[in-house]
């Protein structure tokens, strides 16, 4: 049986690696993608390549429709095939700005990369999986829409960062009922608070948000959590689920009195 081949976009730093890492030990053929030169990738290409893999990187803004299509175009290139897709990369805002301060500079910015790179990825790279099903090769895999609590939980400090997400996850839904019909899963994976470099600057605050009871688990989420998570979906293990939402956030969005 050919391998499985996935594509983690952001799949070199947080939660993009540790999605790729559990992915790699599992014996998936990975693409990633960053924004980095590849010499800057290179120490998380050797770490996935020590889990099992031998990554092909490719630099690419997927905010950017002609880098979306280099992308894919290196995919079909060096395999000819693509099982999965992990919607992961993301951006959060240069600078937190209260909502009745921050510019249209910054919304235009997160909205081209955390909504419509995805989106549009998600469209192309569905009408391969297609193209793939129509010749009895569907997918052994399915479609990872990684978003955030901020797409329902409010801060008004990234307002910007909370639409773009909560845009994503209805884009989540949208793809899993058009696909359904050609049994390609998508499912919506909600991470919380996650120890990544998109976070180190707001540490502090976590740390005693956290300690003051804010969440049901009292610790920080890792990348591998939600590396696992994936992996878990990817695998098969969660059937008859296709749209199905999965909030890893150790209970921050679970209502108490």
């Amino acid at each position: 049986m050919a391998e499985r081949v996935a594509l983690v976009t952001g799949g070199t730093r947080g939660i993009g690696l540790g999605v790729a890492l559990a992915l790699a030990r599992e014996g998936w053929a990975l693409a990633v993608n960053g924004v980095r030169p590849p010499e800057e990738a290179a120490p998380a290409l050797e770490a996935l390549r020590k889990a099992g893999a031998d990554p092909l990187y490719v630099s690419a803004d997927i905010g950017d429709a002609e880098a979306r299509a280099r992308l894919l175009g290196a995919v079909r290139e060096r395999w000819g095939r693509l099982d999965a897709l992990v919607n992961n990369a993301g951006i959060a805002p240069a600078v937190r700005a209260d909502l009745l301060e921050a510019g249209e500079e910054s919304f235009d910015r997160l909205l081209r990369v955390n909504l419509r790179g995805p989106h549009f990825l998600t469209q192309a790279i569905a009408r391969w999986m297609i193209e793939r099903w129509r010749t009895g090769e569907g997918p052994r895999g399915g479609i990872v829409f990684v978003t955030s609590v901020s797409a329902k939980v409010a801060s008004v400090n990234r307002g910007e960062y909370c639409i773009s997400k909560a845009g994503l996850s209805m884009a989540a839904r949208l793809w899993a009922v058009r696909l359904a019909e050609f049994g390609i899963p998508v499912w919506e994976v909600r991470p919380g608070i996650v120890r990544t470099d998109m976070t180190a600057g707001v540490t502090a605050l976590y740390d005693r948000l956290i300690a003051d009871g804010l969440l049901l688990e009292s610790r920080w989420g890792e990348p591998e959590d939600v590396g696992r998570a994936v992996a878990m979906l990817l695998r098969g293990d969660l059937p008859y689920a296709s749209g199905a939402v999965l909030a890893l956030d150790g209970g921050l969005t679970v209502p108490r009195l």
